[in-house]
């Protein structure tokens, strides 16, 4: 369809030009015929095309507030869940976290089984956190939100800020998050400065861990960085 349209419009324009230096600008009936159909041609795409309503389509982004278990703003809850994944020992299988819904549709059992999704447990306390976060976290399990954003195409977490840059929509700020130094490869993630827990239960079954991270100058540049500080993250849309 679009090649037989550009062939109208290229065949038109070459009329127009071989008439360009006509003094009566005089048509024959193929030519006129050819003007016909182009006209028929516009006038009709244009009733399929409709009036422009200069409205955005639906179109919007997903993103999972860790540590939490609603999303903050305008944002519209997908689901609700537990943050999960790979045992913190295990040294092969996946390395990111993950947000479990809390009504899952769950498979077959197996006889052999490559295990490899726990749940996940905050490993912070006055020692092992910033003192804007809750103590009483530790060994309790790490809740998560999956949040849409209507109207937006992109999706940025920001390590090492708490506001966003201009242009760009705060969703919320915390830390930066993994697991420890000497375990497994996990996802760096940023975890609500006000995270909560699961529920009271505090049973030590480790799984997936949150551990708070920190600096180290050398590489990193010290100053703007700091040796040895916890690090602030952000997430914004766009």
């Amino acid at each position: 369809m679009l090649l037989s349209n550009l062939a109208v419009v290229i065949t038109t324009c070459f009329v127009l030009v071989q008439c360009h230096d006509c003094k009566d600008y005089d048509l024959s009936a193929s030519d006129q015929s050819l003007i016909d159909m182009m006209k028929h041609y516009l006038h009709t795409s244009r009733k399929e095309q409709g009036p422009s309503t200069g409205k955005q389509g639906a179109s919007g982004v997903t993103y999972v507030r860790w540590g939490k278990k609603e999303c903050s703003r305008a944002g519209e809850l997908v689901y609700t869940g537990q943050a999960g994944g790979n045992q913190h020992t295990s040294k092969g299988g996946g390395v990111n976290y993950l947000c479990l819904p809390n009504d899952p549709e769950n498979g077959e059992p197996i006889k052999v089984g490559n295990v490899q999704l726990f749940g996940a447990e905050y490993q912070t306390d006055s020692s092992y956190g910033p003192s804007e976060m809750k103590s009483n976290l530790i060994q309790k399990e790490v809740p998560c939100a999956v949040c849409y954003q209507r109207k937006r195409s992109t999706v940025l977490m920001i390590p090492g800020r708490k506001t966003c840059y201009k242009g760009w929509t705060f969703e919320y700020t915390g830390y930066l998050m993994s697991d420890y130094k000497d375990y497994s490869y996990k996802d760096y993630v940023c975890v609500d400065k006000d995270a909560e827990p699961v529920d009271n239960k505090t049973s030590d079954e480790n799984g997936a861990l949150f551990y708070v991270i920190s600096t180290n100058c050398g590489s990193l540049r010290c100053p703007p960085y700091k040796n040895g500080v916890s690090v602030k993250c952000v997430v914004c849309t766009k």
